[in-house]
């Protein structure tokens, strides 16, 4: 993804404050548990819970008012939530605890993640599908 490299050649980790929200207006709980790869790209209220851990690998972009949960109070799961490198999480979309999202790999927007994606897929949906595998040609 060229736009990234140039987008952030100065990119500094972003100072990240307990339950408030970052200068690019995104929040996190739990934050000791949240490891932030170098190119990260997070949208506008964008809320992460990293109770169980959370990592985010270099140049993976989230969109805006995603949610990524490690613990979800509603059917009691937990798991860190592992985000590989240089994959892309669509706005609006919901991560659930234990979830792996493959490098390279695309979630649309407003999708529920709610199992592993494997890496160089396109999924989407609610809940989620894989609706194509990505090759060097559809890169």
């Amino acid at each position: 993804m060229k736009f990234i490299s140039e987008r952030f050649n100065n990119w500094k980790k972003p100072k990240i404050k307990e339950g408030k929200l970052t200068k690019y207006n995104w929040l996190v709980q739990n934050k000791n548990n949240l490891e932030l790869g170098y190119k990260t790209d997070i949208g506008a209220f964008t809320y992460i819970n990293a109770k169980y851990g959370v990592t985010i690998e270099a140049e993976v972009q989230i969109g805006s008012h995603c949610s990524i949960y490690s613990v979800s109070t509603i059917d009691n799961k937990i798991g860190k939530v592992v985000l590989k490198k240089k994959c892309c999480l669509g706005s609006h979309s919901v991560v659930m605890p234990g979830v792996t999202i493959g490098e390279n790999s695309v979630i649309g927007a407003f999708s529920f993640v709610n199992k592993n994606i494997p890496p160089n897929v396109i999924a989407c949906g609610v809940p989620i599908k894989i609706i194509k595998k990505l090759t060097n040609k559809s890169k």
